[in-house]
């Protein structure tokens, strides 16, 4: 499947392609629900989608991964290391490092805002010096380079059928969405790697605070003080899947089944939490099997339905044809399960 995704996206050159596979291996060993979805856009615009993922990945493994046995400064170097491929590459292509070509070539072909890069890379900075948000705005400022700028970067490979401008407001907001989930569900692992995303003023107003975090995870009790918490810091999430939602009907028909199906999914990771009772400083929440099925046998039908449209349109000579998919993989449903 992978020579035909970068057949699709015309990659032919033998290093870059296989720049982009290693990025396609990543997405679908660290990002399975994304990479799930991701299957549900035409095969021409996956590698791409593949290439954010990778480098968005290999920065995080850095700040999370890689601290594990080594401390801030050597993170700070490694930040720093990619930082300069980073830029190398977004200016002339000539990064030696395999998932830079590809996030460069993507950012190329799809005329991705350079800026979008650097606001990402700040905010990776950012984890390893800052462990605690005061406020909902401190933790927003944060997410706009973590989550918001991700969005950012999808759209153009996304498409739309309005104004990017339009659109890019709900792409802004479904990054954040998707981050305040991991956030809900991670607590835990968050707090064992020293960091607090819950902002301390919505914690105390539950009289929570970190070290109630702390005691709860050490134990493995809960507290009804910081359940309410992570009740309000749903509710406040699925606020921002309002603000998302609009901009799923902007973006271009072919790729509305892949963003929805993970706009299903990763609501459905809050459903899990709240299910659990909000047990996430014990153990992680987890979809159940079955939903996630029904929602990729629902995805891989919106897909058929939009291949229909498409043509329907291209037979029309008033109506530019669509980007054709290959067969949707049947066996989707039950490895998204």
């Amino acid at each position: 499947m992978t020579a035909r995704e970068l057949d699709a996206a015309g990659i032919t050159d033998p290093a870059l392609r296989e720049a982009y596979d290693r990025c396609r291996r990543l997405n679908a060993r660290y990002g399975r629900t994304y990479f799930l979805a991701t299957r549900l856009l035409p095969v021409g615009r996956r590698p791409a989608v593949h290439a954010l993922y990778g480098f968005a990945r290999w920065a995080d493994d850095i700040v999370d991964a890689l601290g594990a046995g080594t401390g801030p400064a050597r993170r700070d170097a490694e930040l720093a290391a990619l930082r300069r491929e980073l830029d190398r590459g977004l200016r002339d292509g000539g990064s030696g490092e395999p998932v830079v070509r590809a996030l460069a070539d993507t950012a190329r072909r799809y005329a991705i805002d350079p800026g979008h890069f650097a606001d990402f890379m700040d905010a990776m900075r950012a984890d390893l010096v800052v462990t605690d948000y005061a406020t909902y705005a401190d933790l927003r400022r944060y997410m706009h380079g973590s989550a918001a700028v991700i969005g950012l970067q999808m759209l153009p490979v996304l498409g739309t059928v309005v104004p990017c401008d339009e659109a890019a407001p709900h792409a802004a907001a479904l990054g954040v969405a998707f981050q305040l989930t991991n956030f809900l569900r991670d607590v835990g692992e968050d707090l064992d790697r020293g960091r607090v995303y819950l902002p301390a003023d919505l914690l105390a107003a539950h009289g929570a605070d970190r070290p109630l975090l702390r005691w709860c995870r050490d134990t493995g009790h809960g507290d009804r003080r910081v359940t309410a918490a992570l009740r309000e810091f749903e509710a406040l999430t699925r606020g921002v899947y309002r603000e998302a939602a609009p901009g799923l009907t902007m973006l271009d028909p072919v790729s509305r089944p892949c963003i929805r199906t993970a706009f299903v999914l990763y609501g459905g990771i809050l459903d899990a939490v709240a299910r659990d009772g909000y047990a996430v400083l014990r153990r992680r929440a987890v979809v159940p099997r079955r939903r996630r099925a029904v929602v990729a046998a629902d995805g891989l039908a919106r897909v058929a339905s939009a291949r229909l449209r498409a043509r329907a349109a291209a037979a029309r000579p008033d109506v530019l044809a669509s980007v054709p998919y290959d067969r949707p993989d049947r066996r989707m449903a039950e490895e998204v399960a």
